[in-house]
């Protein structure tokens, strides 16, 4: 009898040990998000430094009510650069930061000579995550102050 609980412990004790390592070797979730709390289709695009100079993307269509993950794993830039445009009505989420955009779906290095690089140009709002590994934006039909920081592996 003693036997058996000893063994029943250490298959319980392994079990734990598994269980904890399995853990620490997940991968953490972490990504850079976009939800679209407006009744509309919006279209998105971001930018951000790489490590061969500016790079901008687009589009994501995130559909009213969603949200979509334009970067996914943990972000390796404190700062990050968003524009979108509500596809049904016209109106637009933009800043005071010009990068370049282009009518269909993009990846462009560099950030500037839009237009001699038959690219448009767009206003881009910047976004400081504060070296977060995830981050969350949130378009509203109302101006926000700020995105939301996403933080621990709780969904969002």
């Amino acid at each position: 009898m003693k036997a058996r609980r000893r063994l029943a412990g250490s298959v319980a004790a392994f079990g734990l040990a598994l269980g904890a390592s399995m853990a620490a070797l997940a991968p953490a979730l972490a990504d850079f998000r976009v939800c679209n709390a407006t009744q509309g289709l919006v279209g998105v695009a971001i930018g951000y430094r790489a490590s061969t100079g500016w790079v901008t993307e687009g589009w994501w269509h995130i559909e009213g009510s969603t949200c979509k993950t334009l970067i996914e794993g943990a972000l390796s830039s404190r700062y990050y650069y968003l524009y979108a445009e509500d596809a049904e009505r016209g109106g637009r989420w933009d800043g005071p930061i010009s990068m370049c955009v282009a009518e269909r779906e993009f990846k462009i290095a560099g950030a500037g000579d839009c237009f001699a690089r038959g690219f448009q140009r767009a206003g881009f709002q910047e976004y400081d995550t504060r070296e977060q590994a995830s981050w969350m934006v949130q378009l509203t039909d109302e101006p926000a102050s700020d995105a939301t920081p996403v933080t621990g592996t709780g969904g969002r």
